[in-house]
Formats: structure tokens, sequence, C-alpha cells
């Protein structure tokens, strides 16, 4: 039963993190990434004292959620590290669920692992990658990114690519640098997400920059103009 499987929290109702879906959220603990903006910090920690939810009590709330929820994703921290995601994974689709990843593509060769049971997948794109070790604070992972979303390029999932953006950290330039590297390569669904700096893992991004309007305007257009899909949030 999903042995090995470390969940710290649920969403047990969500309009917004499996498009056109009612889902449930699972977020798993550890994450390799020191993003400053992380408003999970607490998540960041693979060992930690908080007792973890049992699967046997997720499983429980599933049966009890069918014909009502209609998905499960995989959230965190960052799922794929996760030695029993692929059993939770398999576990919910017995219950008859959609099953969505919420991943930074921080090790490729785990999401290759789960791609036959995903139906979505959101891919967190952290930066330009000469601007990924700012924004992450750890290198090698522009590349590992990269090979993460030419995985879901070539599966035929449907996914989309998002951005969180402190104006501390990128500026619109930078922006629309990534969203033209992402649209070059075949990316249709794309969104920006602003931080609004609650809970934010580094204090200094607590208060965050604001940009002028008209420029926040034309980026917000330029952005449109690249991608099928593409959503501002915040």
């Amino acid at each position: 039963m999903a042995a090995g499987l470390q969940v710290s929290g649920m969403t047990p109702l969500t309009t917004i993190d499996f498009p056109d879906h009612l889902a449930c959220v699972l977020y798993t603990q550890g994450c390799p990434l020191r993003c400053g903006y992380c408003h999970n910090p607490e998540l960041i920690p693979f060992q930690t004292d908080t007792e973890p939810l049992s699967w046997s009590d997720i499983d429980d709330f599933l049966k009890r959620r069918q014909g009502l929820l209609e998905a499960v994703v995989f959230s965190g921290g960052e799922p794929t590290l996760q030695p029993g995601l692929r059993e939770a994974m398999l576990n919910v689709k017995q219950r008859g669920y959609k099953v969505g990843l919420h991943t930074a593509g921080v090790q490729p060769s785990r999401l290759k692992a789960v791609l036959s049971q995903l139906d979505w997948i959101g891919l967190d794109v952290k930066a330009p990658s000469h601007l990924y070790a700012r924004v992450t604070g750890r290198h090698n992972q522009a590349f590992k990114n990269r090979q993460s979303l030419q995985l879901l390029l070539a599966s035929g999932i449907a996914f989309e690519c998002r951005t969180t953006v402190s104006w501390q950290l990128l500026q619109p330039e930078d922006v629309l640098l990534l969203a033209r590297q992402l649209a070059a390569m075949g990316v249709t669904r794309y969104a920006l997400q602003i931080s609004h700096g609650n809970n934010c893992l580094d204090p200094r991004l607590q208060r965050p920059v604001s940009l002028a309007t008209g420029q926040l305007t034309e980026l917000r257009q330029a952005l449109e103009s690249l991608f099928t899909v593409f959503e501002w949030r915040g």
C-alpha cells in the first residue's frame, strides 16, 4: 500500500490544481531545491518530526469521495523523489481517479518511471538557464528540467509549464526570454504565477516588489501571443 510515500498534508478539494477537474492534492515531504519564494518551506526537509498521513487514511478518504472527486494530484515538496510514488498512483487509478503531478523536473529518470500512470502534469520551469541557480539555489537543475520537459513533449500527456516569479529574482525580460524558449520547444500551455511573499523561505522576498502597470501589461500581452493557452495567476 504505497509504502515509502511520505505525505505531510492534503487539500481535500480544489478546482485549480488539475485543469477542468475537481481534485484533491497530496503534498509529499522533501525537496532538493531552495527557491527563495517557496511558500511551503515546511515541506523542504526530507526528514521531519511531523507524523505523515497514513496511506490507509488517504485511501479511506478516496473511497468516500468516489463519484465526487475526479482526480488526485501529487504535489510537494518534490513527489518524484518519493520511492512509493508509482505504487500510490496505481492505487489511485484503481479507485477510478485520474492522476496529476506537480513537479520541478529535478530527476528526469524518476519522472520517466511514472509517466505511464499520469493524465496531467504541471512542470515548474524556474528561470532561463543562466538564472536557474539564482532562483533554485542549486546547480545543474536547468539541464535536468529541460530533459524532463523533453520527456513530456514526447509523451503525448497533457501538461502545462509554469513559472513562479518574484520580481527581486527575475525581470520581465527574463520571463519573456524563458517563454520564447519554451514556445520554440513546442510548449503550448504556460502560466505565470506571481509570488506575493506569503510564508517565503527567504525573508527578503516576503515584501514583494511591484512593477509598473504598463510594464506588466506589455509582458502579459507578449506572453499571450506565444501560447495557445496562457494564464496570469496572482
